[in-house]
């Protein structure tokens, strides 16, 4: 028979529950749950089976705002990005067992970068990861005068001093994705770029040396775009009504390429049959089956680790490495891309 609850329906059980429950003081109870000396083994299960019983869990929060710091990073995050989730997983595996908890705080329609980033300095979060933030680069110093800040696949060029910056090769991967589309026997290749998004600079470069490499310099076409699967319908669209059209399309994301395969399924064009398609980030969008999109692939784990890493190596006054964290992509082949008919 389960034991008769402690405390009243609805009710958060405190110390003081578990406390009376297992029939020891509440300082004794404090001991345990601190996991600090003072308390024999069989005292410490007891205590231990009694929060179980009664649903008693630590408020580490509150813990950690009694304490002289947080040990809190801060993370903004864009809410509509898969690829942005896919970096919060990575962020939690470094974070949590070096000791730090994590506070996010969303960008959304509606919520600003600069509400965003407000929310996490209330928090009282000891450093801020941003993962590509659109803020000025005087706010993102002006935030780095206050506290770590890290900014995760963003170019800053040493606009924003003070800002440690971890970021992919976009414009290695934007070449990767041109050979492998020109190997594929390719020659008309578009491009929809990112408009004034993070690292779409970058991605618009690369594709245009690699394209000049091949000596395709006067088959550049570059369509104006941006982060969403409406930005990739829209630049899809308007390739529709070129002539000749292009054979293949490096997408600036996997959520504007995602746009591109929806307008061109609507189109009764087929995809790899007639125009390959190419994304970037390798989000777990791009993995889905019916999606099965080739995508430039972002080293998630690495790009997390160096954001915690850097963060927390500020916090406890270690050495920085100088300059950015650079790091490289990888093309990931799938279904969307094959030799033109």
């Amino acid at each position: 028979m389960p034991p008769t609850p402690a405390v009243p329906h609805g009710k958060r059980p405190t110390l003081a529950d578990v406390a009376a429950r297992a029939g020891v003081s509440t300082a004794l109870v404090s001991i345990v749950m601190r996991d600090a000396k003072g308390a024999g083994a069989a005292t410490r299960e007891r205590v231990l089976q009694a929060a179980q019983e009664i649903g008693y869990r630590p408020d580490a929060r509150a813990r950690l705002l009694r304490s002289h710091r947080s040990h809190l990073l801060g993370v903004q995050f864009g809410l509509q990005h898969p690829f942005h989730s896919d970096l919060l997983e990575g962020v939690y595996a470094v974070a949590e067992p070096a000791g730090y908890q994590i506070a996010l705080s969303a960008v959304a329609a509606g919520r600003g970068e600069q509400r965003a980033t407000d929310t996490l300095l209330a928090d009282r979060c000891e450093a801020l990861i941003l993962l590509g933030p659109q803020a000025p680069a005087a706010r993102l110093a002006e935030l780095a005068a206050q506290l770590p800040v890290v900014s995760v696949a963003r170019r800053l060029r040493g606009a924003a001093p003070g800002v440690e910056v971890v970021r992919t090769a976009d414009d290695e991967g934007a070449r990767q994705a041109v050979d492998h589309l020109v190997a594929l026997g390719h020659r008309d290749i578009a491009h929809i770029d990112g408009g004034s998004a993070p690292g779409a600079a970058d991605r618009r470069r690369g594709y245009r040396t690699a394209m000049g490499r091949h000596g395709l310099a006067d088959r550049v076409r570059v369509l104006p775009g941006g982060l969403t699967e409406e930005d990739g319908a829209a630049g899809a669209r308007a390739l529709l009504d070129t002539t000749p059209r292009p054979t293949a399309v490096l997408a600036f994301n996997d959520r504007s390429a995602t746009g591109v395969l929806d307008t061109l399924l609507r189109a009764r064009v087929p995809v790899p049959d007639e125009i390959s398609v190419v994304g970037f980030d390798d989000s777990h969008l791009a993995r889905l089956a019916h999606i099965d999109l080739t995508t430039v692939g972002q080293d998630i784990p690495r790009l997390a680790e160096l954001a915690v890493s850097r963060a927390i190596a500020r916090l406890e006054g270690e050495r920085v490495p100088d300059g950015e964290a650079v790091v490289a992509p990888h093309l990931v082949i799938r279904g969307t891309t094959a030799e033109p008919a």
